[in-house]
């Protein structure tokens, strides 16, 4: 698993507006963090719904990221999850789409 992967996460039963479900979602945990193969991670959800919220990322499906329909990344919504709700990497979103949820995650959280 690296940063920036594309993979199926179990979320769950969601509770109010959380993700939940099967869907895809981008492994922000950073790759030097990632070496020491945790049991958890980091994850943005993915929804193809698009909503006008500053804190979503909109990614066009391509070769590379394995996706089949625009997704918005869902950057309010990172949470760790064990790596056994994880399925295999169907892609990656490139160093471009994961520095910007890496710069929204730090809006989100209030940090300069």
């Amino acid at each position: 698993m690296n940063a920036g992967d594309v993979v199926d996460v179990d979320f769950g039963t969601p509770l109010g507006s959380e993700t939940g479900f099967i869907r895809p979602a981008v492994v922000v945990s950073a790759d030097a963090f990632l070496r020491y193969r945790p049991t958890t991670v980091f994850v943005v959800p993915l929804t193809s719904t698009p909503r006008s919220f500053p804190s979503h990322i909109e990614i066009s499906p391509d070769a590379h990221n394995g996706l089949h329909v625009a997704s918005c990344a869902l950057v309010e919504q990172m949470r760790a999850v064990a790596t056994e709700r994880c399925g295999p990497a169907t892609g990656n979103v490139g160093s471009l789409v994961i520095h910007q949820i890496l710069d929204v995650l730090s809006m989100v959280v209030g940090m300069p």
